[in-house]
């Protein structure tokens, strides 16, 4: 899609406007005049056969070339999607004893290995790439890399543990989002948090605290409520209903400005990381296209002059 950097210069299109104006107002005055001549035959003596269409075409073409001159001016641009080369994107999984449910086959925990670690392969290779498990606390299992190896064997290797400490897993991306290289650049990097969890917080500091320290960080939360509500655990020999979070969830996203996604299953879960995986790490840059409009009033005005020579013997 085409738009304009300085779009007010479009305003130089005026005066193009009004010299088309003029050239058909003269036409018609031309027209009117020779109405007037009252001896017609006499006029076609004095004034033989002209150029009749080609006149104007002669006349249009010098037009685009103005038209398309004032729009360079303007300094047309096209975006264009250029990758992050310090994005860094911190996976975050719960793994509390909830994710032991079997509302989603055949596990919560084990449907949500498989898909991050399809997500992992599926992530281009320029971006740095971290592994955070929470429970009772949160801990980074592989600072952010760009070896994606050492995730996916981190992703098989995780365990279940009591309690979910949401807050602290984003609080604990954060921190691990500042260790990336500076590399001669100012600040973090672009930097976004893929969290994953099925239920509610119950340790460490709260969903609101977190959400509002990634939002001042400018890292947004792009969160998955994963799970069904009739999803059950055993625990200590009782059937324990382990429900899902959506809200919380949706207002840590919303907060952060990213995104928030429900998935009760593998293929679901599936598709909202490859959504994911499509919009992380790109910035839209435009590409100023100033040349390409330059260009084109060039040949219009070669077109029109080359023209007018020929059936003229004289420039526009």
């Amino acid at each position: 899609m085409i738009r304009f950097l300085e779009p007010w210069w479009l305003l130089a299109l005026l005066p193009v406007i009004a010299i088309a104006a003029v050239y058909v107002w003269r036409q018609f005055r031309r027209k009117q005049y020779a109405v007037r001549f009252a001896n017609l035959d006499l006029l076609r003596t004095l004034a033989p056969k002209g150029l009749g269409w080609r006149r104007h075409v002669a006349a249009g073409t010098f037009l685009l070339a103005l038209v398309a001159l004032a729009t360079a001016m303007a300094r047309p641009s096209i975006d264009r999607e250029e990758p992050l080369e310090r994005a860094t994107i911190m996976l975050a999984i719960d793994v509390s004893l909830s994710m032991e449910a079997d509302d989603v086959a055949p596990s919560r925990i084990e449907a949500a290995q498989e898909a991050a670690k399809q997500f992992v392969t599926e992530l281009p290779p320029s971006y740095n790439l971290g592994l955070v498990s929470f429970a009772k606390s949160a801990n980074v299992l592989v600072p952010p890399s760009k070896d994606r190896l050492a995730v996916q064997q981190a992703i098989d290797g995780l365990t279940l543990a009591e309690a979910t400490a949401t807050g602290e897993a984003v609080f604990t991306c954060l921190e691990a989002v500042r260790s990336v290289p500076a590399d001669g650049a100012q600040g973090i990097p672009p930097a976004r948090i893929v969290l994953l969890s099925d239920g509610y917080r119950t340790s460490g500091r709260s969903v609101e605290e977190a959400g509002s320290a990634a939002a001042a960080a400018n890292v947004p939360v792009s969160t998955i409520a994963f799970g069904t509500d009739a999803g059950v655990v055993d625990i200590g020999g009782q059937l324990q209903p382990v429900p899902v979070d959506r809200l919380a969830l949706a207002e840590l996203a919303e907060t952060t400005q990213g995104f928030f996604y429900e998935a009760a299953s593998v293929s679901e879960l599936k598709q909202v990381y490859e959504d994911m995986g499509s919009s992380i790490g790109h910035r839209v840059e435009p590409r100023e296209v100033t040349q390409w409009y330059a260009g084109i009033a060039l040949l219009f005005a070669l077109a029109a002059g080359g023209m007018s020579l020929l059936w003229t013997s004289r420039l526009p």
